[in-house]
């Protein structure tokens, strides 16, 4: 019985694989991947933006094999010297005055933390949520996603509100000026919120993944935070994906708002330990020590992950990743938009750094164009170059977002292949 066929018979049907004949991930090294058969790829993906600076990055490797070697587990019931020096870490990096950090598994956990620890806050189990968006797997993150397509259940332990701005290029206020459209998104929100009781914070992620990489005229979030600082809203940053220079102009996605100052409370996860599970939320004591209850975390914070993160990190800053992912990233960008020229059914490449997106429709309409998407993830396979897809118009979006530290070279291969994948349309 072959590995898909008994992949079949003991998951559920809704975990998805990529690809009519999926492929099996063996080995990585840099920014490549080999499967099963032998076959090298370029990884334009990295697990779905977790392998932020390089695959077997070795400082990782050798921090995780050192720490495995001392102790594996020991839960936050007592002190742990990687946690603590990564949570200071992460604290002075965050922006946020008199900040706490709380370790989680995953992002789906970091934010399903953040809306527990605002609800608690606040009193109140309502939410403000951005359209398109996509917060985890969680009942509560499932609840208030934005997106249909990854949105399995209308239950919800929360009362979700949706409000506009998290896609630029469609919608009712697609064709308004950069300002006309943060005014409009403006108004909708002090609309809103003239209807119903004050929500207990908004959820927003700077640049929406699953969503497509979609992402509003930088200071949408400064202008919303004055509305919900007269409301006393929280603001959560899911930072999930845009965190730790992914999008080259900043370390954080919310600092391209940065006039309204750090959020309330941020969330982050992937990138950080380059494969481990590792996630977390960051905030003020206010915030982060009102909590009425016992609470603590098995496996958030273990030792072996707290090690990896903190090497992980070492190496982002002392080789300044996020510049790499500015620079190679521009360019990508910019070649991507040259070949997207000759390409009809391309929409928009859009994107910041490392994080791109190219949306499709089918040519002379906006109309999605989801089978065009998987032709494309086929060939871009067919010819050794792995990227992903997403979008909320059914997935209708290549998304692009390799390790940090993606060579010009590299850039140029990949993008090479994928003009050759986007002419097959």
């Amino acid at each position: 019985m072959s590995l898909l066929d008994r992949h079949r018979a003991v998951l559920p049907d809704w975990v998805a694989l990529y690809y009519r004949d999926p492929i099996e991930l063996v080995r990585g090294e840099g920014r490549h991947v080999w499967d099963a058969g032998g076959r090298r790829y370029l990884d334009f993906f990295g697990g779905i933006l977790t392998t932020m600076t390089a695959h077997a990055l070795p400082e990782v490797t050798k921090a995780v094999s050192e720490q495995a070697a001392r102790i594996v587990h020991s839960s936050t019931l007592y002190l742990n010297r990687p946690m603590v020096e990564l949570a200071e870490r992460i604290a002075a990096l965050s922006g946020i005055p008199d900040a706490r950090v709380f370790f989680t598994t995953s992002g789906t956990e970091a934010n399903d933390t953040a809306l527990l620890l605002a609800t608690a806050h606040r009193g109140g189990n309502q939410i403000l949520a951005m359209r398109n968006s996509y917060h985890g797997r969680s009942f509560s993150a499932v609840s208030l996603t934005g997106n249909r397509a990854w949105s399995p259940t209308s239950l919800s332990p929360l009362q979700t509100l949706y409000v506009h701005g998290g896609v630029r290029t469609r919608g009712p206020y697609a064709q308004l000026t950069d300002a006309g459209f943060i005014a409009a998104c403006v108004a909708d929100l002090e609309d809103l919120l003239g209807h119903t009781r004050a929500p207990a914070a908004l959820i927003a992620e700077p640049i929406q993944g699953v969503g497509g990489f979609t992402s509003p005229p930088d200071g949408l979030y400064a202008a919303f935070r004055e509305v919900l600082n007269r409301h006393g809203v929280l603001w959560i940053s899911d930072e999930v994906q845009t965190g730790w220079g992914r999008t080259g102009d900043h370390f954080w996605g919310w600092q391209a708002h940065a006039a309204a100052g750090p959020p309330d409370l941020l969330t982050f996860a992937k990138g950080i330990g380059n494969g481990m599970s590792i996630g977390g939320v960051v905030g003020p004591a206010r915030i982060m020590n009102s909590l009425d209850a016992h609470s603590i975390s098995t496996f958030g914070g273990s030792p072996v992950t707290m090690a990896a993160g903190l090497a992980n990190l070492t190496h982002l800053l002392e080789n300044d990743l996020p510049g790499n992912a500015r620079r190679v990233g521009g360019l990508l960008i910019e070649r991507l938009r040259a070949i997207a020229g000759g390409v009809p059914a391309v929409r928009e490449v859009r994107g910041r750094g490392l994080m791109i997106g190219i949306e499709l429709v089918r040519p002379g309409t906006d109309e999605a164009d989801p089978e065009a998407t998987a032709t494309v993830l086929e060939a871009a396979r067919e010819g050794g170059l792995l990227i992903g897809r997403g979008g909320g118009h059914n997935t209708s979006v290549l998304r692009i977002a390799p390790p940090l530290s993606l060579t010009i070279a590299e850039a140029e291969e990949g993008a090479g292949v994928l003009e050759q994948a986007l002419r097959t349309l």
